[in-house]
Order: C-alpha cells, then structure tokens, then sequence
C-alpha cells in the first residue's frame, strides 16, 4: 500500500461505472476514502460504495450530483465536507455520454452550435463546476490535486468527433490555466488522455475492424482496458509529482507519438 494516499479523500466524478470505477477502486486499493459520484445509478453506485467498504477497509460514499449544475456540486462539497471535513484529490472523469461510431457521427457541415454546448456543457462546465468548489477547500489546506481527463483524440483525430474532440480539447488549455493559477497554494492540475478504452458504455459500438486498424497503430499491440488508466492517475496524485503541473499523459499504448 502506498502510505502517501493512504487517508486521502478522493471525489471521482461519473465513478459509479466503467473507467471512473476503475479509478476509484485503485485509489481504494491504497486506502484513500472515496467519493462515489453519480447522476442517475443510485443503486449500482450504493452497491459499488459498499463493496469498497467491505473489500478494502476504507470509507466509501456515493452522492448524486449532476456537475453541470452548480447548486448540486455545491451541494455535493457540502456534503463531503460534513463527512469527511476535507477534500485532497479531485478526479474529473464524468461526461454527457457519447458514442463513438465513424458511420453515425456528424460531419463538421451538419453540427449545430447546440451540439458543441451540449458537449462543453458535460465535460468544460462540468469540470470548472467541480474545481470552483474544490478550490477554496485545498488552498485552505495549502495541498490539493486535480486531475481531469482529456483525451488523445485532441492530439490525433484519427476520426474527427467534433464536438467531443474540441470540448476535450477546451478541458486542456482550462486545465493549463488552471494549474498556473494554483500552483503557488500548492496545488497541482494535471490531464490524462486515454485513447480507446474497451470495454466501456462509450466504446460498445466500436465496430471490429476500427479496433483491430488501431491495435495494429499500437507499438503495445492491444487497446486499453479500464485499469491500463489507473497507475497514472495514482501518480499525479501521489506526493511523486510533487513538481508536476500542467502535464498531460497520453495513454494509449504509443498510438498518439506526440
């Protein structure tokens, strides 16, 4: 066990499932208290929550928020502070779902601006709504980390995906911003960006051949699965990056050579 997030309280967003869950059982593993936010999956969230609880001793509660709604984050905070009186690290994972199929997307001549927002709503605002409330709480504290996800389609659109690609991409240049304001309280801000990760909600229309052009583009030869996330989100937040801020690590087994 890594004893420098063991104790450390942890909100992942959109953790009730798929790669939120990954992350948020890794940080259990190393005996970090969890947040378990979700919108709609009550249940499965309370399920998750408790097996965490029970498999690695640690304290683990799910709250509904939808993090597009500035009074439900806020509510949220309110929330992890009563319970646990602090907050150490943010990981901002959720977004309005999104399904990647090359065949059905919209070309750039069909979007509509509506498109865009429905996407920087879910992944820009969702996440400047979760940091703004985080925020005071760390530089009280002097210590936070903030770790958003990104993808590495903002470096390689191999498939143009234009909403999700350009609000992705706004989650960079904010997280860079971000972490030049921050830096001076002690708090760093940090980006991952998975490419392709199977299997999870957003990749189950992925058809066969787009997969196997992209395991073939791999130098590691294969696509991520949801634990291949993990170890680096434990890095930024973990005293190890103690001097890292504004970084952003590709993970997708070497497709993206930046």
């Amino acid at each position: 066990m890594d004893t420098l997030l063991e104790g450390r309280v942890v909100l992942v967003t959109g953790s009730s499932r798929g790669i939120g869950a990954a992350i948020a059982e890794s940080f259990a593993k190393q005996g970090a208290h969890i947040i378990i936010n979700y919108v709609k999956s009550e249940q499965k969230a309370t399920t998750f929550a408790n097996y965490l609880m029970e498999t690695y001793q640690i304290d683990a509660i799910p709250i509904q928020a939808d993090i597009t709604n500035e009074d439900s984050v806020k509510r949220m905070m309110d929330a992890i502070i009563e319970e646990f009186d602090t907050i150490d690290v943010v990981v901002n994972n959720a977004l309005y779902g999104y399904t990647f199929d090359p065949d059905e997307r919209k070309k750039a001549w069909e979007l509509s601006w509506g498109d865009y927002q429905h996407q920087l709503d879910g992944s820009l605002k969702g996440t400047y709504h979760v940091c703004k409330h985080a925020i005071p709480i760390m530089k009280r504290k002097g210590f936070g980390r903030i770790i958003n996800m990104v993808s590495n389609l903002v470096y390689r659109p191999v498939i143009a995906y234009h909403d999700y690609n350009t609000a992705k991409g706004a989650v960079l240049s904010y997280s860079h911003n971000l972490a030049a304001d921050l830096g001076p309280f002690g708090i760093t801000v940090n980006c991952i960006a998975p490419g392709l990760v199977y299997p999870t909600d957003a990749s189950r229309r992925t058809k066969e051949e787009i997969k196997d052009a992209i395991i073939r583009e791999t130098p590691l030869r294969r696509i991520a699965k949801p634990e291949d996330i993990t170890g680096s989100v434990l890095f930024f937040a973990s005293n190890w990056s103690n001097f890292i801020t504004g970084q952003t690590i590709i993970i997708d087994g070497g497709f993206t050579n930046k």
